[in-house]
């Protein structure tokens, strides 16, 4: 019976782990993209083209611990979507974010 005790809790703490990997890397994911698109917003409202605003928003990406997936300027708009593994998880978290001027 202890036995049996004491594999259920060593079970349910390495479930527990692996859910927090997995919501650690999705927050991560969601700040490197939230951060990485207003630095590229930024940058474009200071009059750099596109590709320089994604080369911005690529290293602030970069700094935050992810990898940028994608990056597309419509507009003022940047879109980006980038991706952060987890620790314990095989697939990696993912997010998406878009910044530029008030409509």
């Amino acid at each position: 019976m202890v036995l049996s005790l004491v594999a259920v809790v060593l079970a349910l703490t390495a479930g527990g782990l692996v859910v927090a990997s997995v919501v650690v890397a999705s927050h991560r994911a969601r700040v490197a993209a939230d951060l990485g698109a207003l630095a590229g917003a930024a940058a474009m409202q200071d009059g750099v083209s596109a590709g320089q605003a994604c080369s911005v928003a690529h290293q602030v990406v970069r700094a935050n611990g992810a990898a940028t997936q994608s990056c597309s300027s419509t507009g003022g708009d940047l879109e980006l979507r980038v991706e952060v593994r987890a620790a314990l998880w095989p697939e990696p978290a993912t997010a998406r974010s878009r910044a530029g001027p008030e409509r």
